[in-house]
């Protein structure tokens, strides 16, 4: 073999092999055999027990020092210490210490925590000023807990532009609590340190690769960090490995004009060709799951990396270089070749020669840094969940769960214009800030708007709503669909309408400040009082296991306005036990009585049937409410990253004769998604 093909060979071969990861594999197929996860870890001796606890007690004193101290600094510093309280008591508590050597760093930890205080109490807080390893904290907008990320500092000034951040997605790692994440966060470097970068490190919520919670950790520990440092905006760049490396192509589909650069590294693309190679696993998707997998499935929208740089890594015979295989297929699909770096004859790992390739190529892209404001845009999307690349946000589709796209491009001249073809789209707006309109040098030159079909040959109609440019080269427009056409302006006000933050499914309420609101009121239906009771206390259970926090809880008698205001409300039980949901039943469009749950035309017998939805508050229809879930994978899906997806649409009616088991909460009779007015849709069969 050449010099020439030996290069090649490492920097761009792309070819199937099987997939694997670091789960069981078939092993994990049986839904009534299920093991734990994460598993029941080791008994304390009671007299560590104690000493733990007893450091708890002197942290949690320390802590209420300095919260009663006048002119107290910022939360932000407290959130430093408050993460490694909340470490050791969840693994006290929940018998999460996995091996004896875990109760030293829990130790280390409780001491570290004591240290900050002190500092913060004397007035010189060190940690904040620190380099290379440090840990530090936040408190999360979605339960209020106080999530940990590590960072890696590098010596020396910040550049003039404010450094470059790298997020580093860990891997799976079943047995990553708290404890274990922050040991080595400030003990291990990782395999990468580029010069003048911080290396930013998200928990992502333990082992979910950073979906749902773990996807809105990463967002606010990136937020976390530039309120801290100074952080060029143009040079953010998103990588992983293994698990991370899933969690680096969703990131990079999902939010493609955010980044200067993604690294993916193995890991998974997509569900349902990862399960039957790697989990061997016979998928039988319900119509609704099926569509939900448009959510985290990249090869859906692969389209979007022409917006964002990426290099893709693999071991030439890692099983998981199945990702970058289904990537490049479906990049090749819209023209677009996958930059694949390949290390030659190497596992799950990375190649020595291919580390330095890589670091060669970020280091080129973050000189360049992100492109804000491209000529051309290309994007698509399934939700308004996901609703917006550079300067094109997406404001309404057509019907959710149906692939909407916008290709949109600016020509800079004496005639300046924007072509914009859709498909699916209801509404968008182009927008662009003092600086960075697309029009030619002579004011007062009218920009043109022209909007086509997707793939249409034929102008369609053109728009000149403004006059560009402004004195501060900013110009936006929004336009939205009217009567089969095009209308300048934004969608005109309705009462409800699905867009980005409110467009469901059920998943999405806990992406986002949530109370659960208990039920307090009799009620003679026993049977789905029972279940839903039960359901309830798994519910709590499971996000403490799976999203590390316990979430506010409220008696259904005390919710009051500031939070109808700020959070989405779990209610549990029926109209008679949950006096809030009493309040409102009457102004759902699905009607629960005394006799029956009615679905349109349809009708379930309420002793035996339960509902389950997700629609906006008729007390306040910016926020969610949510009735009897969390969210909608159980223990089955833990087993598998790539299983875990939504797995109900934005409601559903559940047979309460059959038990919940490991896989749903009872035998699903009845499901769909609302319509785009958050209305019920015509009954038939859905594809």
């Amino acid at each position: 073999m050449t010099r020439g093909m030996t290069l090649r060979r490492l920097l761009l071969i792309l070819f199937l092999t099987p997939a694997a990861t670091r789960a069981d594999g078939p092993a994990d197929n049986a839904p009534s055999t299920v093991r734990r996860v994460p598993k029941t870890g080791i008994e304390l001796a009671p007299e560590v027990r104690k000493e733990l606890q007893d450091g708890m007690a002197a942290l949690r004193a320390d802590i209420e020092q300095v919260q009663n101290k006048p002119g107290a600094p910022a939360k932000d510093l407290l959130a430093d210490v408050e993460v490694l309280y909340k470490a050791v008591w969840f693994a006290v508590e929940n018998q999460e210490f996995f091996a004896p050597n875990e109760v030293s760093k829990a130790r280390e930890q409780l001491a570290l925590g004591r240290r900050r205080a002190a500092e913060i109490l004397a007035g010189h807080p060190g940690w904040p000023k620190a380099t290379g390893l440090v840990v530090r904290g936040y408190p999360s907008k979605i339960d209020q807990s106080f999530q940990p990320y590590g960072l890696v500092i590098p010596e020396g000034p910040a550049p003039a532009k404010g450094y470059r951040l790298d997020l580093w997605f860990h891997g799976r790692g079943e047995v990553l609590s708290e404890v274990n994440f922050i040991d080595d966060r400030l003990k291990r470097v990782g395999d990468f340190r580029p010069p003048g970068t911080i290396m930013l490190h998200p928990y992502g919520r333990y082992c979910n690769a950073n979906k749902f919670a773990g996807e809105i950790d990463a967002l606010e520990a990136i937020e976390s960090v530039q309120s801290r440092y100074p952080i060029d905006p143009d040079r953010i760049a998103v990588r992983g490995f293994s698990m991370g490396g899933a969690s680096c192509w969703q990131f990079a589909v999902h939010y493609p004009g955010r980044w200067f650069a993604a690294n993916p590294g193995a890991g998974f693309a997509e569900t349902p060709r990862f399960l039957n190679v790697f989990q061997k696993e016979t998928l039988q998707p319900t119509w609704y799951e099926k569509a939900l997998w448009h959510m985290y499935d990249c090869t859906d929208v692969a389209e979007n990396l022409a917006q964002c740089p990426t290099v893709a890594y693999s071991g030439e015979i890692d099983g998981q270089k199945q990702a970058a295989d289904v990537m490049a297929e479906a990049l090749e699909q819209e023209g677009i070749e996958l930059t694949h770096i390949i290390g030659p004859q190497t596992k799950h790992a990375f190649h020595p020669a291919a580390k330095i390739e890589i670091e060669r190529r970020l280091a080129s892209l973050a000189e360049a840094g992100r492109r804000r404001f491209p000529d051309r845009v290309r994007f698509s999307t399934y939700t308004t969940r996901y609703h917006k690349s550079n300067w094109v946000t997406i404001d309404g589709l057509g019907e959710h769960w149906k692939k909407a796209r916008v290709n949109a491009e600016a020509s800079r001249g004496n005639s300046p214009r924007i072509i914009v073809e859709t498909e699916n789209v209801e509404a968008l707006t182009l927008d662009f800030p003092a600086g960075f309109a697309p029009a030619g040098g002579r004011e007062g030159e009218p920009l043109a708007v022209e909007v086509r079909e997707f793939g249409s040959t034929k102008d369609g109609p053109i728009f000149r709503p403004f006059q560009h440019p402004r004195s501060d080269h900013s110009w936006s427009v929004s336009l939205h669909r009217s009567g089969g056409g095009w209308e300048a302006g934004p969608l005109p006000n309705e009462p409800l309408r699905k867009s980005h933050g409110l467009q469901g499914p059920i998943d999405d309420a806990f992406m986002d400040s949530f109370v659960w609101v208990r039920p307090t009121q009799p009620t003679p239906m026993r049977k789905m009082h029972s279940w839903s009771q039960k359901e309830m206390i798994r519910g709590m259970d499971q996000w403490r296991r799976q999203f590390r926090g316990a979430g506010v809880v409220r008696d259904d008698v005390n919710v009051d306005a500031e939070l109808i205001a700020s959070s989405n409300l779990v209610l549990w039980g029926d109209p008679r036990s949950n006096a809030l949901l009493a309040k409102i039943a009457d102004r759902l469009p699905i009607r629960w009585d005394a006799d029956a749950i009615h679905v349109g035309g349809r009708r379930f017998d309420a002793e035996n049937h339960a509902l389950i939805m997700v629609y906006p508050n008729p007390l306040n229809p910016k926020r969610y409410v949510v009735l009897n879930s969390g969210f909608t994978f159980r223990e089955y899906d833990y087993l598998n990253n790539a299983r875990q997806t939504p797995k109900l649409p934005d409601w559903a009616v559940i047979d309460l004769r059959t038990p919940p088991d490991s896989r749903f909460p009872g035998k699903v009779v009845a499901a769909d998604f609302f319509g785009e007015k958050w209305e019920l849709r015509p009954e038939k069969k859905r594809e």
